[in-house]
């Protein structure tokens, strides 16, 4: 297996977390490994649903980024992308307040779908919700940035 190049992670974290739906949810890549990532939200008043608690689709959607980088940069090709074609979750406790934490896990990736799976926990290290996501791979879609991306892979096993 290739090795990731860190220039090229860093550059796509920074893109990732200023993009729009990042921006729009206070959501940001923290960290990024082989077959791993953590991702987190600081909770505002804006994720709450009308009980106090944080909304159902702001779970889905910290598990569905975490599960996507997870697999993301074990991809070979630099010029493939993804989407989300399933996503399953389980919400097992409520959260109201201070951040929550993602840690996404790639359990399985091939030539064209990859899985991986999610847990969120609280500020305080309880698990809030569970999820899974299968991930399509889709060719001629590489991530686009100005100036250019730095080559994906450099010479080196991981």
């Amino acid at each position: 297996m290739k090795k990731i190049n860190p220039e090229y992670v860093e550059r796509v974290n920074r893109l990732v977390n200023r993009s729009p739906f990042f921006s729009l949810i206070s959501m940001e890549i923290i960290e990024i490994g082989p077959c791993y990532s953590f991702l987190e939200i600081k909770i505002d008043n804006k994720h709450l649903q009308p009980f106090g608690n944080v909304h159902g689709g702001v779970f889905a959607a910290i598990i569905d980024a975490a599960a996507f980088w997870a697999v993301f940069y074990q991809i070979q090709d630099p010029a493939v992308g993804m989407t989300s074609i399933d996503l399953k979750l389980n919400f097992l406790a409520p959260a109201s307040s201070g951040k929550l934490v993602a840690k996404g896990r790639q359990i399985r990736l091939g030539k064209t779908l990859g899985y991986a799976e999610v847990e969120v926990s609280s500020q305080t290290g309880e698990m809030v919700a569970h999820g899974t996501s299968t991930l399509m791979i889709l060719p001629g879609m590489p991530l686009k940035d100005n100036p250019p991306l730095p080559t994906k892979f450099i010479e080196g096993e991981i």
